[in-house]
């Protein structure tokens, strides 16, 4: 990927401290951490075979006001939590210069899930949330261009809509999420 984030390194939160420090949306996110189940015990396996990599480092960008990081970010660090990498979250807003180096389609879109190695050569990224609901808002873009547009404010209400119909009322998101992850890094 080209990009290096060794500069960023120990400057960031620990997740744990991330959770307990949110004012907004705090039981929103406890929600979805609590509905959080390994449907599939190979993918388990797979992050927990990732713990003899002790090459890899997660920077997480995120902020809690976010519906996107309230939702997936519980799910990233589950799925996390289970390879023992050293994961920190950059909140966004103490860390723009980071952020608009991950730009999803020219815009601030969070959470990123930054994987680098030691040396903080970046070796993948993942967000802000799954593709299938991320098609959506891509596809939003590229039909309204223009943010100025008398009707962009209207559209982009009904992309926003449409996003949240795509994530589903339960949790089957979720693994799609776990499955996105696992294949990012089975490639590294």
């Amino acid at each position: 990927m080209g990009a290096n984030v060794a500069h960023k390194f120990r400057t960031g939160l620990k997740p744990q401290v991330f959770v307990e420090s949110m004012t907004k949306n705090q039981d929103t996110y406890q929600n979805w951490s609590d509905a959080f189940s390994w449907e599939d015990e190979q993918d388990r396996a797979f992050f927990a075979s990732l713990q003899h990599r002790d090459d890899l480092r997660c920077l997480i960008l995120a902020a809690e006001w976010c519906g996107d990081v309230v939702r997936n970010l519980p799910v990233v660090l589950h799925a996390l939590k289970e390879t023992d990498m050293p994961v920190e979250i950059m909140v966004m807003e103490e860390h723009l210069d980071l952020m608009d180096e991950f730009l999803t389609m020219g815009g601030r879109a969070i959470p990123v899930v930054i994987f680098a190695d030691m040396g903080g050569h970046v070796l993948a990224k993942w967000g802000p949330r799954p593709k299938h609901v991320q098609a959506v808002m891509t596809a939003f873009k590229q039909q309204n261009p223009d943010r100025n547009a008398p009707d962009y404010e209207d559209k982009i209400k009904v992309a926003r809509a449409e996003m949240l119909e795509q994530y589903g009322e339960g949790t089957g998101y979720q693994q799609v999420i776990v499955k996105e992850l696992r294949e990012l890094l089975s490639s590294i």
